[in-house]
């Protein structure tokens, strides 16, 4: 069975400048991928990879399936990514933000399934009418969150996911990643919050320089 990702010698670029400088790292379906190092490592540029948002220059770049190097628009439907940008129309209420994403994929049942997403991420009745304009940071990454479980992505690809939430947003994400696994998805994560992230990751890779340095278990 192929890998969900698989990059080998991988060069991406943003505009003319090599974000990713010969990468190699392999994930298998259903893996928790920790990506640590410092600012600057390439983190975010792995991610945006992985999502076809970057331009694969030269190497090997296999997503779910989809050679990215011929087309790397055709995975996009399939990912979940979730960074600096909630992802999230401001003018929308959380339930029109949700509702647009449940038509998106065709779900069955769409309001069924928007408001079990939103009771999972536990935001308050109060707000679900509310544009997402006015809501707190951590109130915005929670709806980002129900959004992902309504779209179901194969592979999630979350960038800081922790910043933002309180300590129960926070125990929250972390068994979201653990039940997305569970049913079958791949998750890569970029995280400082080490403590937290090590006890979630079922493995941790460390990138300096746009290159894989070291890969372990978690």
């Amino acid at each position: 069975m192929p890998p969900a990702i698989l990059l080998r010698d991988t060069v991406s670029l943003l505009g003319r400048y090599p974000v990713l400088a010969g990468l190699d790292l392999r994930v298998e379906d259903g893996e928790i991928v920790l990506l640590r190092g410092p600012n600057g490592a390439g983190k975010t540029s792995l991610l945006r990879t992985c999502a076809g948002l970057l331009r694969v220059a030269s190497g090997t770049a296999t997503v779910l399936g989809h050679d990215l190097c011929v087309d790397r628009r055709t995975v996009r439907p399939q990912i979940g990514l979730l960074g600096h940008a909630t992802g999230l129309y401001d003018d929308l209420t959380v339930l029109d933000n949700l509702r647009f994403w449940a038509r998106a994929v065709r779900a069955d049942r769409p309001d069924a399934i928007v408001d079990s997403a939103l009771d999972r991420v536990a935001l308050a009745e109060r707000l679900r009418s509310v544009a997402v304009a006015r809501l707190s940071s951590g109130q915005r990454r929670r709806v980002s969150l129900a959004a992902m479980i309504v779209r179901r992505p194969r592979l999630w690809l979350l960038d800081e996911p922790h910043a933002g939430l309180d300590a129960e947003g926070r125990d929250l994400l972390d068994a979201m990643i653990a039940e997305a696994a569970a049913s079958g998805a791949t998750v890569l994560f970029a995280s400082h919050e080490l403590d937290r992230a090590v006890a979630v990751a079922s493995r941790c890779v460390t990138i300096a320089g746009g290159v894989v340095v070291a890969d372990d278990a978690a």
